[in-house]
């Protein structure tokens, strides 16, 4: 009964120290035994790193499992590796990971209510369970039913002249998961007047969806508004007279009319080609001596 009043534990990570040390997070500096929980050892250490935990409900998640592999085993499915918050310089050694498992409050019973750190792998933690050791210390964690009836903190009431100031966007509903039965909400975009290009996109559009109504037929620019640049909409501007009348005035040329303006015999070529080079003769050749 006593574990339904101890919070359970909903995170993990390492930090270089206090400073880098997360908000509503708990540094693990000495371990159960009285020793350095310092995973760097070594003499005259000025840096290194630690493990620090987290109590904090307000994600509404909890930490259901703890692992530990080497670096040549594969993160199991569910799990993850521990967050880093360590200084620019400090690095976490891979030999060995420490992953957690993640889960809804609202869909457990049992988390992980503690852990602890000790130095000496033949001490026993009573009411603790073995997790693993990694660099020389022993983690251990302690497990159980928790509630999740804790007093969470109320909403203020904000009038309406507060809301009109505040830079938050207006409460929006939750976007659901997209799947095959659940397409996305229609964007809400203003309305402007759709040229014969774009209303030609919206009909091509609806032929490449399925009958199904699934979302195989979505593309990055569905939603985004077609329109001309007001230089080029000659409608909008008045220029469509204008336009035909220079295209009235545009002359076609037929085949015989190409071949006329632009017809190139290379008489000169051939006459060059036809020229003979001027022999020597083998009587004005110098002789040899």
């Amino acid at each position: 009964m006593e574990h339904l009043t101890v919070r359970p534990v909903t995170g993990l990570a390492w930090t270089s120290n206090s400073g880098t040390c997360p908000k509503n997070f708990t540094l693990i500096s000495i371990t159960e035994d009285g020793a350095t929980a310092n995973f760097v050892r070594g003499f005259a250490i000025k840096s290194g790193y630690y493990l620090c935990y987290s109590k904090d409900l307000t994600d509404g998640k909890v930490v259901s499992d703890i692992q530990i592999i080497s670096e040549k085993d594969s993160i199991p499915q569910g799990y993850f590796a521990i967050a880093e918050y360590l200084e620019p310089k400090t690095s976490v050694s891979k030999k060995k990971r420490v992953c957690a498992r993640y889960s809804p409050m609202s869909s457990v019973d049992t988390a992980v209510l503690d852990i602890k750190l000790t130095s000496k792998s033949k001490m026993m933690l009573q009411h603790y369970t073995y997790v693993g050791d990694v660099n020389g210390y022993v983690l251990w964690c302690r497990k159980g039913q928790f509630t999740n009836n804790f007093p969470q903190p109320k909403p203020r009431n904000v009038g309406l002249d507060m809301r009109k100031l505040s830079l938050d966007q207006p409460d929006t509903p939750p976007a659901l998961p997209l799947r095959h039965s659940n397409p996305p909400p229609p964007a809400t975009l203003p309305q402007r007047k759709l040229t014969q290009r774009r209303c030609s996109l919206h009909s091509k559009d609806n032929l490449d969806k399925s009958g199904d109504g699934s979302v195989s037929g979505v593309t990055a620019l569905d939603g985004v508004p077609f329109s001309l640049h007001p230089d080029y909409d000659f409608q909008a501007n008045g220029m469509s007279l204008q336009l035909n009348s220079q295209l009235n005035n545009i002359r076609i040329k037929s085949l015989a009319d190409i071949e006329n303006e632009y017809n190139y015999t290379f008489s000169v070529e051939e006459s060059a080609a036809k020229r003979t080079r001027p022999s020597i003769s083998a009587e004005a050749a110098p002789s040899a001596p």
